[in-house]
């Protein structure tokens, strides 16, 4: 399965939250259309079938892919903090 781009799917899953966050019962029918459209489109780039296992592989995708930025040769070395 293809990977989508982090950069990608950090701004599809912000435009999904976003979208989400502003819907009401009074929405209108573009909000509605840009919502539905950007649940397929996170469930197509993802290959998942609903809109919730969409943003659960992204999360995981994100969250690893930050952590392997951290260990990626040429990363800034993190230091122990002093206790």
């Amino acid at each position: 399965m293809l990977k989508p781009h982090p950069a990608i799917l950090r701004d599809l899953v912000k435009q999904y939250e976003e979208l989400r966050a502003q819907s009401s019962d009074r929405s209108s029918s573009e909000t509605r259309r840009r919502t539905e459209d950007l649940a397929y489109t996170l469930c197509v780039s993802t290959g998942t079938r609903t809109v919730e296992a969409a943003l659960e592989f992204a999360a995981e995708q994100l969250e690893a892919d930050l952590a392997e930025s951290a260990y990626a040769p040429g990363a800034p070395a993190i230091l122990p903090l002093a206790i």
